[in-house]
């Protein structure tokens, strides 16, 4: 899925924009804990969280998560963004929970990693 088409779908306000709103997209990951984030995320993953922290940019450069899509409206602290520039990480904001966003992008046809390797 395009990031264009998921940026209307889950509400989508910009936050930090690095990359073509025509990348694809092609799992999610939904999720806090980011030792999962690390054990189960997969290239072209879009990582959906509510923590806000320097962590998660972290956790996402070492996994090549190179979009993030903060939820409930949680906004990040200046200091994850300019982290998030400077590691080359979109940043997205979605007032909508987690459930919500990972519903609408599941019935839109994305699907998480580990339902791939289930199937």
């Amino acid at each position: 899925m395009k990031l264009a088409d998921i940026v209307s779908l889950i509400e989508l306000e910009p936050l930090v924009v690095i990359d073509d709103p025509d990348c694809q997209v092609d799992t999610v990951c939904g999720c806090d804990l980011m030792s999962d984030v690390l054990a189960f995320s997969q290239e072209k993953t879009m990582l959906l969280t509510g923590l806000t922290n320097p962590h998660v940019i972290r956790t996402c450069e070492m996994t090549d998560i190179k979009f993030i899509i903060f939820v409930r409206g949680k906004r990040p602290p200046q200091e994850t963004k300019d982290l998030a520039k400077e590691k080359g990480i979109n940043l997205y904001l979605s007032p909508l929970s987690m459930f919500e966003c990972c519903g609408r992008l599941y019935k839109a046809g994305l699907g998480s990693e580990i339902m791939r390797r289930i199937d």
